[in-house]
């Protein structure tokens, strides 16, 4: 991790994780708009304006002040060979005092997925949250059909810990999700998912 002038940046092995800057708006909406079929299943839905300057502004706008305040940490996920926005992935929510916990939120284009680069960026965040943030758990929720994001939250050390009703909406309609959980200190049995 490196931190200078409050600029989060973590690398792993291929890939540069750092907040979103206005500078990225154009690789930004054009990696969406071109995923938008793939994403949309596994989404709440987009407002008319999503891909909007303005409404990328307020993105980068949010995502500074959660940083600065550490609320939560949005990064975007690039590739360092050559500088390519792959996807995001932000750890929201973050509770301190008894729970020291957070919640994971992740998406990637749809031609970088299936690659191995969103477990490589969940096991950095995961480790800078334990080791920088002092973390204890790390919770993440996906549709319960969703299995390539379950089978990727159970290879990077989530376990399954139940189903939540209605827990979010989903392309307009309020949506069951499955739960999961990555805890730093984990006595918890390996589940499989079929």
């Amino acid at each position: 991790m490196l931190l200078g002038r409050r600029k989060l940046r973590i690398e792993t092995a291929r890939m540069t994780l750092r907040a979103p800057q206005h500078a990225d708006f154009n690789g930004w909406t054009t990696l969406r708009q071109a995923s938008e079929p793939f994403l949309s299943p596994w989404e709440p839905s987009w407002a008319p304006d999503h891909l909007s300057r303005k409404a990328f502004t307020n993105r980068v706008y949010w995502a500074n002040r959660s940083i600065s305040n550490g609320s939560a940490i949005p990064l975007f996920l690039y590739r360092r060979e050559d500088d390519v926005l792959l996807g995001a992935i932000t750890l929201d929510n973050l509770r301190r005092g008894p729970a020291q916990a957070g919640t994971l939120g992740y998406w990637i284009g749809h031609s970088f997925a299936r690659r191995g680069y969103m477990a490589e960026a969940i096991e950095a965040i995961v480790h800078h949250s334990y080791e920088k943030l002092d973390l204890s758990r790390i919770e993440a929720a996906c549709l319960p059909e969703n299995v390539a994001s379950r089978g990727l939250l159970e290879r990077s050390g989530f376990k399954y810990e139940g189903v939540a009703q209605s827990y979010l909406q989903i392309n307009g309609r309020w949506r069951t999700h499955v739960l999961y959980a990555a805890l730093r200190i984990d006595r918890r049995g390996r589940t499989q998912v079929g």
